[in-house]
């Protein structure tokens, strides 16, 4: 495990050393001069040739990229052009929203997409099956940004059941405010006691929870019913059905835990997209995390936001694939590294 470890490591930075040299040189070979987005259209030219001195824009690519790495490993990520704040404190004021979000739907995805695919294995072809194969497909096809507004036009303006955007509403700030504990808004709400604040999130939180989880719903129930139709035919459950275990014992205790491995992969894999799968989400339903940085950072070409949101989306995809192997070889031992 510890071999394991270490290659997934030294992979895993190289993957993120490649990373970082092909975004440095695709932001400096972009039709935009970062000077004048930094200090605006209305800048002389000598104010502009002063800045880019500053910022070092008149130094060789290859140094300018040197500099970027040892700042990035002394944890300076460079300063947003748009706002001119550090990126690393953009970020940290709209990550916990976004994780929050992430982590609310990819719950119903593993409970629901679990569930789901279980219960269609049992009768393969039935009218369930059939159903959740179709619920499947429509989620997996379904374009979330339109998914998005479909839901906010039938909860929100037909039936008046739920907000139809952000993440709390305008007047709690002034009746409920949240006391920061973790930085994390629905957690510290739960902390703290305001109860009022934590159902206002809450209802805040269904709609794009639900578009977002949509796609990996989809993926866990297509791969845990084809896993548990597999599995639901070998001789070890014969077996076990023939010395009259339940058959719920059969099928959610051994014959989910051989089958869950698969379905692991493929959530796993869906947690990794959603964190930039969750901009057009929190675009759709105005939410304060990191797809409107994200969003604001690619219109106003501000190439430090941007070098940061897909190093940051690297690292997320990297930490969760290895998350996934580490709880892979925990379930499964035929899946452990020797």
């Amino acid at each position: 495990m510890l071999r394991h470890l270490t290659r997934l490591a030294a992979s895993s930075g190289t993957v993120l050393l490649s990373l970082t040299m092909v975004t440095f040189v695709l932001a400096r070979v972009l039709p935009s001069d970062p000077a004048l987005a930094y200090i605006g259209p209305k800048a002389t030219a000598a104010q502009a040739a002063r800045l880019r001195a500053d910022l070092g824009l008149d130094e060789p690519l290859p140094v300018q990229y040197w500099k970027y790495l040892t700042s990035l490993v002394r944890g300076d990520w460079g300063n947003s052009l748009a706002t001119k704040r550090p990126v690393l404190d953009e970020i940290a004021s709209r990550l916990p929203s976004t994780l929050e979000l992430i982590f609310t739907a990819m719950l119903v995805a593993a409970v629901a997409g679990t569930v789901l695919g279980v219960i269609a294995a049992r009768r393969p072809g039935g009218r369930v099956d059939g159903l959740v194969r179709l619920l499947s497909i429509g989620g997996v096809s379904v374009p979330a940004f339109w998914l998005g507004l479909l839901l906010q036009l039938l909860f929100v303006d037909r039936l008046h059941l739920l907000p139809a955007t952000g993440a709390f509403s305008n007047t709690l700030k002034f009746t409920d405010p949240v006391r920061a504990v973790t930085g994390l808004p629905l957690l510290d709400s739960l902390l703290t006691g305001n109860w009022t604040a934590l159902g206002d999130g809450l209802a805040h939180l269904v709609l794009p929870a639900v578009t977002l989880a949509a796609y990996p719903l989809g993926l866990v129930a297509r791969m845990t019913r084809g896993a548990m139709i597999e599995v639901l035919a070998q001789d070890h459950v014969t077996a076990a059905r023939a010395f009259g275990l339940r058959e719920s014992t059969v099928v959610w205790s051994l014959a989910l835990r051989n089958a869950a491995s698969p379905a692991l992969t493929v959530l796993g894999m869906a947690t990794a997209y959603s964190l930039t799968g969750t901009f057009f989400v929190e675009i759709v339903f105005n939410w304060p995390g990191i797809g409107q940085f994200a969003t604001e950072a690619m219109l106003a070409v501000d190439y430090p936001a941007i070098m940061a949101i897909t190093l940051l989306g690297a690292v997320g995809y990297l930490g969760t694939n290895a998350a996934v192997d580490l709880l892979q070889a925990k379930i499964d031992p035929r899946v452990r590294p020797s």
